[in-house]
């Protein structure tokens, strides 16, 4: 079984992936962050900051970035990224995360989510949809500031990253 973690490099979506890895720690579980990328749209990615406002939109380097990220964050997960249309809606994306989350035959999936708890949910939050579905057990990381992220990077016994996969040369 897999623990799932949909990641965005927002503060929360790092720490739900901090939080999972503690869980799969503890359980022997993998970690998988996915992104789920909107092939060529410039303005989702300027939201999610994977793009200054000057830059072009560039599908390999985004990639590259968000999975820096998690590996910095936690070298044991694994990382893979999904993408769909450009113009593809929140419910789009929240099926592709569900998808993944039933391949890997997910026992929980991570939400980092201000919303996905709450009985109203944003119009544009994939969360509500993720955590609707009774396939797996769904953790809510509500919060942004997890104090043991630096103390995990420097705890873990796995200092090289498993994937270099999508590293920059």
């Amino acid at each position: 079984m897999t623990l799932v973690v949909p990641f965005d490099g927002s503060l929360l979506a790092e720490a739900a992936l901090v939080r999972a890895t503690e869980f799969g720690n503890v359980f022997d579980e993998d970690v998988l962050a996915v992104s789920i990328i909107k092939n060529g749209n410039t303005d989702y990615a300027r939201e999610h900051g994977w793009i200054g406002q000057d830059e072009e939109f560039d599908l390999d380097s985004i990639v590259s970035e968000l999975h820096i990220q998690v590996t910095d964050l936690c070298p044991s997960a694994d990382f893979r990224h999904k993408v769909v249309g450009r113009y593809a809606p929140s419910g789009s994306v929240a099926k592709r995360l569900r998808k993944v989350a039933r391949e890997e035959d997910a026992s929980m999936v991570f939400l980092g989510s201000e919303n996905a708890g709450h009985i109203v949910s944003a119009v544009g939050s994939v969360g509500p949809t993720v955590a609707a579905d009774d396939a797996y057990d769904v953790v809510i990381v509500r919060d942004r500031s997890p104090a043991k992220i630096a103390k995990l990077q420097n705890a873990s016994p796995v200092k090289n990253p498993k994937s270099d996969f999508y590293f920059p040369d």
